[in-house]
């Protein structure tokens, strides 16, 4: 059995990895350790682009606003801050190592995607992720200190009390499949970095390659780390529909440059995204995949048409080229016809719970990219936020990695497989991947419900059984090794779908079509961190206690000073008001407009302090007026035994939205 000793472990070859590898390989001995090929990851079939304030008309703000509004209340605001202020250094970055952006002039050309509220995407035409990909894996080849290790699965993270070593937890190293000797391989390292991708692979259609099998997340929870917000699975609305077109992606930036979503001919062939959303195809990627697949529903579609072809055909060549050659292979000239795309999984929002610098539960132990949770994407991603993450991330975590002392790692045992033997029925490893995706597809797809979580559950907790009893008993292979990874990845994402009782974001329950009111304080991702007795079975702690929900605070009758449909959803507040009421940042409020009686909930944002801004946004604009008189509430969750003491605090305000009283009442029911 082989044995390698390096500085630091890099698991996949994704730009997450890359990009620390190139960054670390200065002062370090750098292993890439990736289960194929290294152009084989989701990195490089990223084809929109990586979002960026470059424009002089565009601002952080703006681009946070976005983000958050996006994530729909669970986006870390220091996080999503950190991401967007190191975008334009990360444009840079690539730039200088030769990624051929495309260009209008001298600048760089900047598209817009859904969900964005002005053009802030730079790409390389319509094929971001490969363009990239191929420039970092040149570089990489040809930079010393780098050792790359193609062909290797990553079977599992070595830590301390794994070895039952004395001491606190510690990471030390890796166990990993080579493909070419079919032996497991040990690696040393006193740091290891998980950039293995997300988990699409566990739905029947999805985006994603093969090798997106959740193997880093899986590895990591098995280690003893938390996870967050499992239950966020972006799917791509427009994923290409057509027998021969296995995982090929629609880019939304077709939807940016003006194109529209309509009904098959037999459908009525009309355009239906304005009845669902106001935004129409630039809605947030959970609304447009929604809407499509109400529609697909209701009138019993296979799939529904995206058409661009009122573009000029010079238009689609500069911007399109690899999508206009693909579908035309196929016999889909999209100058002239539109395309026919379904709803496909596409990014795993959740994953392994990360600090600023890409540190996990596990000390030596980082992940970086869409393996990790940073609190970025919160319960839905914005278009083009992931390759961007991916670079912010590794270049903290191999910061972060650059300044930690240099520490020896004890001597790690090699791999015993003396006492397991060749499976005799392989069989069984096909059909459960194939039961387990569909099921997944079925049951925990776009729209979900109890009934059907609890269906995927019961067939979970079956196929872990039969897995485990493999693993245990028989020579492991990468087919094993994945499949064991995705049921795990599986029943991650189902126990959180169960724990969230609300509709949020990516997350969708008939059973709970609405919001929850907010936590306070904000607790709204599950969080959990593995036991560590038993690193075969991990018990999922219980529910917490539930509480009642009461009126918090509330904001007397200001007058509406802006309403502005350019943003989705939020309520710009006087930051005094902010602070007289305790709403944080991104909360979420409840609006009654006094002058029209309606009623509404969006996000509060913060306003110039002392200029008496309430400025309502985006939809929740057509619900107001500048100058009509409003109410602002929040809600509290307190425990039942305060429940008779709890006092809301009530900010009354002057006719320019100054404060003239702030005091607690007990109200005799809500407003």
């Amino acid at each position: 059995m082989q044995s390698h000793d390096f500085d630091v472990l890099i698991v996949g070859s994704g730009l997450a990895g890359l990009s620390a590898a190139l960054h670390l390989a200065p002062t370090h001995r750098v292993a890439v350790i990736t289960k194929r090929q290294l152009q084989d990851g989701a990195s490089a079939w990223a084809q929109g682009g990586i979002a960026a304030v470059l424009a002089d008309d565009d601002s952080f703000a703006a681009h946070i606003e976005d983000t958050l509004v996006a994530g729909a209340g669970l986006c870390d605001l220091a996080a999503t801050r950190f991401v967007v202020e190191n975008a334009p250094e990360a444009i840079a970055w690539l730039r200088q190592l030769g990624v051929p952006f495309s260009l209008e002039g001298d600048q760089l050309h900047l598209t817009r995607e859904g969900g964005h509220s002005a053009r802030r995407i730079a790409h390389v035409t319509d094929a971001t992720g490969a363009a990239v990909q191929r420039t970092l894996i040149d570089v990489v080849r040809g930079t010393p200190g780098i050792t790359l290790f193609e062909q290797h699965t990553l079977v599992d993270v070595i830590t301390s009390h794994k070895l039952g070593l004395a001491g606190p937890q510690q990471c030390l190293g890796l166990y990993a499949l080579d493909a070419g000797t079919d032996e497991v391989v040990t690696f040393h390292a006193p740091q290891t970095i998980l950039a293995t991708g997300g988990a699409g692979k566990v739905y029947l259609y999805t985006t994603n390659p093969d090798t997106a099998t959740g193997d880093g997340i899986a590895a990591a929870w098995r280690a003893g780390c938390r996870v967050g917000n499992m239950e966020f699975i972006q799917f791509h609305p427009t994923g290409l529909y057509h027998p021969h077109a296995k995982s090929f992606l629609i880019s939304e930036a077709v939807r940016g440059e003006g194109g529209r979503l309509l009904l098959p001919p037999s459908a009525g062939g009309t355009r239906f995204m304005p009845e669902h959303d106001a935004r129409g195809e630039l809605a947030p990627r959970d609304v447009v995949a929604r809407a499509i697949d109400y529609e697909m529903k209701k009138h019993g579609l296979d799939c529904v048409l995206l058409d661009i072809s009122h573009q000029s055909p010079a238009f689609l060549q500069e911007h399109f080229p690899n999508i206009l050659a693909h579908c035309a292979s196929l016999g889909i000239d999209i100058t002239k016809e539109p395309i026919p795309v379904v709803p496909t999984a596409h990014f795993t929002c959740g994953g392994v719970l990360t600090d600023l610098a890409g540190r996990t539960d596990v000390p030596g132990l980082f992940a970086v990219g869409e393996a990790a949770y940073t609190g970025l994407h919160g319960a839905n991603r914005l278009a083009s936020n992931s390759l961007l993450e991916c670079i912010v991330f590794a270049r903290a975590a191999a910061h972060a990695i650059a300044a930690a002392p240099r520490t020896p790692i004890p001597p790690l045992p090699r791999w015993d497989d003396s006492r397991v033997q060749d499976a005799d029925e392989s069989v069984v490893i096909s059909h459960n991947w194939d039961e387990l995706r569909r099921f997944m597809w079925d049951y925990v797809g776009i729209v979900r419900t109890n009934k059907r979580l609890e269906r995927a559950a019961h067939r979970i907790a079956l196929l872990q059984a039969e897995i485990q009893e493999f693993y245990a008993h028989f020579h492991i292979t990468r087919d094993l090794l994945e499949l064991r990874n995705l049921v795990q990845v599986a029943d991650l994402i189902v126990k959180s779908a169960q724990l969230r009782r609300e509709s949020r974001g990516l997350h969708y329950s008939r059973d709970y079509p609405a919001l929850a009111a907010p936590q306070r304080p904000p607790s709204w991702c599950h969080r959990w961190r593995a036991t560590e007795p038993s690193p075969r079975h991990r018990p999922y702690p219980t529910r917490t206690t539930m509480y009642r929900t009461l009126l918090k605070s509330k904001i007397h009758r200001v007058a509406a000073t802006h309403c502005e449909l350019h943003y989705e959803g939020s309520c710009a507040i006087d930051e005094d008001l902010l602070d007289a009421a305790n709403i944080c940042e991104n909360e979420q409020v409840h609006i009654w407009n006094i002058n029209n009686g309606e009623r509404f909930i969006t996000y509060a944002i913060k306003g110039q302090r002392g200029s008496g801004m309430i400025s309502v946004n985006g939809s929740a604009a057509r619900r107001a007026a500048v100058g009509d008189l409003l109410i602002i509430a929040a809600f509290a969750q307190v425990p039942e035994d305060q429940v008779a003491t709890h006092e809301p605090q009530l900010v009354f305000v002057d006719g320019h939205n100054r404060q003239t009283e702030l005091r607690h009442h007990v109200p005799t029911q809500a407003l």
